[in-house]
């Protein structure tokens, strides 16, 4: 593991850029793994005796193809050293806390006078500033804080928050500091000057969201008008109309299906297999699936659940097979994701051969071109085995030519694409100054019509776009489509296989109109294969990842009864099928990256292919720790029978008022734990307690202990109480982060901006993801569908006149 691990790919799109990662977090290591798959060459830094992340699953996929150098940063020739590699480098990403990124010295200011041409992102757990930046930036104290712990409740048997053990703060994290690095290197392409850029783990995982923020909106504005419900009553009974297109239930044979027919032609299918069609012409059902009583609500779950029952695993794969329009998947999870045929079929898994480990089996790089791998697997580094420093690149000259106030200002995106999971990638770009036109159907994007409450289900993918409704199935259509693309820099495209083909709207067809044009496909299984051309939505890709079990590994056992099956196919319901937490979410933000990584290809001279993200191998990513496999690889962290926690200090406790959830995880923070409960009770001397390797060794006992502490005050008070002591500790928050977000004014300020809609008017919308130090973003409200309809056409050259001959015959709207 030498140099040459980097001359593999010279030409690889980030092939020539170094970076320099201080991170000791995943979120850091995610968003450098993306940059050492794209070609850069990555330089650990660790601390002496390694980064903590060496002792995760993930590491040698995190670190692969990557350099390792120990210095002690707390030391003057170790502080040295670094500043010798940030003369040359292109980017920095830390992970620390804004008080420690201060106290080393590694400031924005102090960084930009070291080497004005770095790109330095800074990834915290709360940001930079603002009413929570004091807290300790871990992901579970995150994900308390802003309620996602009450959001999945029903993924325990108990009642109570429940902990989510997907890592998916740290992903939404590690891309938005990915979309502002690499914003920020194309705009030096231009400028010749880096900037320093900051993400964190609130705006990372609220990017998630599908809907929430726009459902819950409306129930706070117009509660008398519309109210917001959780999928199932405090009962376990269904209550919103989404539980049957997204219906879980075993088979026959006892296998754990997870549909997703959300769009009305595939529910509509999925009802005419099951024999279920008449009963949208009998009275009794009016509205289906909007039903009018919680009785009919029920029966007809449980009618559903007996349909699925009728037929074994075999049965219902045949029908997979055969209908194009119905689609399930079984639960997967950990390394047997991989081996889900539309992976193998793709390339989406490769192996590694690692001198210590031998052979790792594990996703291959995030972003393909061309179906193949942007890079070939390599192996992460052993401890410490960079020996140099590396010659300084020769700069080029700054451009006198002032930068764009918004990196992406003259970016104009084509965005091909229905519901979430590809669109909102379009729309995160769009806050970064991108060009966005949204080419809608003239029935307009289904997911305007998610909710009964106009445009509250497409109000967040919509923000910032232009809305164009064209009939792609007409000749004309498709010119206007064409002419379209000719003027943009991307296409996004996010049809099911073949779809795009028989559109017209395919790689070829349009790289031949405009040679410089970069095209993604985002699909939510591949371009091909046989899972290409079925229909993907977030739950089934929940199941078929990992992301599911992850979170409530024993939910998909065995059944013999509706009474048993019920309460299960609640807790797989609420793991996969989340709106705020699910695999849609997980891609976007894959694809915004992508489309970044392409720009920036092809202003360095390194333009890539036809670009392919999918839905699928995102999520596989994501759970990198749980997917990966090799020999001898050490256990991910499980979550405890109860949904508390890995262990008892990491955890949630239930306090006099509320809960809480301690993370104190590491050796150094034991000392401080002790003192801070001092006046409660004495662990020094306990025995038990007295080592890492005893406290593990009597988690459960040491976990007892410290829920009796708990239960003495309320859960404010240990926040304010522990936090003061240097522990990490909040109170779990006990509503949705959608709704605390709009409510609390501390955090309005901070996380949110004002933007216009023409459905909310004036409201607040969660802020840009990322933050520059130089370039600035921009935050607007959504449209309604063909809202710029004919400003695009006079735009293209179209008379007043041939627009409205073209909305006679229905090919516009």
């Amino acid at each position: 593991m030498g140099t040459a691990a980097f001359d593999q790919a010279p030409e690889a799109p980030l092939g020539g850029l170094r970076v320099i990662d201080l991170s000791a977090t995943a979120a850091g290591a995610l968003a450098t793994q993306f940059l050492a798959d794209g070609g850069a060459e990555v330089i650990h830094v660790e601390p002496p005796g390694g980064s903590p992340l060496r002792r995760t699953p993930g590491w040698p996929a995190l670190a692969r193809g990557t350099r390792s150098l120990v210095l002690d940063l707390h030391a003057g020739t170790g502080r040295q050293r670094l500043n010798e590699l940030l003369k040359t480098a292109d980017v920095l990403v830390t992970t620390f806390r804004p008080e420690t990124s201060a106290r080393l010295g590694l400031t924005a200011d102090a960084l930009a006078e070291i080497n004005p041409r770095l790109v330095s992102a800074a990834i915290t757990g709360w940001g930079g500033s603002g009413p929570l930046a004091h807290l300790k930036g871990y992901e579970g104290m995150v994900m308390a804080k802003l309620g996602i712990f009450h959001a999945k409740k029903r993924i325990n048997r108990r009642p109570g928050p429940a902990f989510v053990s997907v890592p998916y703060a740290s992903w939404g994290a590690a891309h938005t500091a990915l979309q502002g690095i690499l914003s920020a290197l194309l705009d030096r392409e231009f400028t010749g000057l880096g900037q320093h850029v900051e993400a964190d783990l609130v705006r990372g995982i609220a990017m998630l969201d599908t809907w929430t923020w726009f459902t819950e909106m409306v129930g706070l504005r117009w509660p008398d008008a519309y109210q917001t419900v959780d999928g199932f009553t405090e009962d376990g009974e269904p209550q919103a109309h989404l539980v049957y297109p997204l219906l879980t239930a075993p088979t026959k044979d006892g296998v754990w299906l997870q549909f997703a027919q959300t769009e009305p032609r595939l529910f509509a299918a999925m009802l005419e297999d099951l024999g279920l069609t008449p009963l949208l012409a009998d009275p009794k059902w009016k509205g289906l699936p909007m039903l009018e009583t919680q009785e009919l609500r029920t029966e007809l779950w449980e009618i559903m659940i007996g349909k699925v029952g009728e037929r074994t695993l075999a049965q219902w794969q045949q029908v997979f097979e055969t209908n194009p329009h119905i689609n399930a998947e079984i639960f997967r999870d950990g390394p047997e994701v991989l081996g889900h045929p539309q992976l193998d079929h793709d390339g989406r898994v490769t192996v590694a051969e690692d001198p210590a480990l031998g052979t790792v089996r594990q996703p291959s790089t995030l972003v393909h071109t061309d179906e193949q791998p942007l890079t070939p697997a390599r192996p992460a580094p052993a401890l410490d085995e960079y020996d140099g420093v590396p010659e300084a690149t020769p700069a080029p000259a700054a451009v006198t030519s002032p930068a764009p106030a918004l990196p992406l200002d003259g970016v104009t995106i084509l965005d091909i694409g229905v519901m979430f999971a590809g669109p909102f990638g379009a729309t995160m770009l769009a806050d970064l100054g991108a060009r966005v036109i949204k080419v809608e159907s003239l029935d307009g994007d289904t997911i305007r019509r998610a909710f009964p409450f106009p445009e509250a289900g497409g109000a967040k993918v919509m923000q910032g776009k232009e809305s164009i409704q064209l009939d792609l199935t007409t000749d004309e259509g498709k010119a206007i489509v064409h002419e379209l693309a000719k003027r943009a820099d991307i296409v996004l495209c996010a049809f099911r296989a073949g779809a795009a083909k028989r559109a017209g709207i395919d790689p070829e067809t349009l790289k031949a109109l405009n040679p410089r044009l970069i095209y993604l496909n985002a699909p939510g299984y591949g371009t091909g294969g046989p899972f290409g051309a079925r229909p993907a939505y977030a739950p089934s890709i929940g199941a078929a990842s990992g992301l599911a079990l992850t979170d409530a590994p024993d939910a998909a056992g065995a059944t013999t009864s509706l009474a048993e099956i019920k309460p299960a196919a609640i807790r797989l319901f609420q793991a996969s099928a989340v709106p705020s937490l699910q695999a849609d979410g997980v891609a976007a933000l894959a694809v915004a990256s992508a489309m970044l990584l392409g720009l920036l290809a092809r202003a360095r001279g390194r333009a890539l292919g036809t670009l392919t993200t999918t839905m699928l191998a995102s999520a596989t990513h994501a759970l990198i720790d749980r997917t990966i496999d090799y020999p001898g690889k050490p256990a991910a962290p499980t979550v405890d029978d109860g949904g508390h926690g890995y262990h008892a200090l990491y955890r949630l406790y239930e306090a006099a008022e509320g809960w809480v959830f301690l993370a104190a995880p590491a050796e150094k923070e034991w000392p401080e734990l002790v003192a801070a409960l001092s006046d409660e009770i004495s662990l020094d001397g306990d025995p038990r307690f007295a080592t890492a390797g005893a406290r593990a060794a009597d988690d459960g006992a040491l976990a007892q202990v410290l829920g009796d502490v708990f239960t003495k005050l309320p859960a404010t008070d240990w926040e304010e109480r522990l936090t003061a002591a240097g522990v990490g500790c909040v109170a779990v928050g006990e509503q949705p982060s959608e709704v605390l977000l709009q409510t609390d004014e501390r955090l309005v300020a901070e996380y949110t901006v004002a933007a216009k809609s023409p459905i909310f008017e004036e409201h607040h919308r969660l802020a840009p993801a990322v933050r520059f130090s130089r370039s600035r973003t921009r935050a607007m409200g959504g449209c309604l569908a063909g809202d710029h309809t004919d400003a695009l056409l006079s735009e293209l050259g179209y008379p007043k006149e041939a627009i409205e001959d073209l909305r006679e015959r229905r090919v516009i709207g």
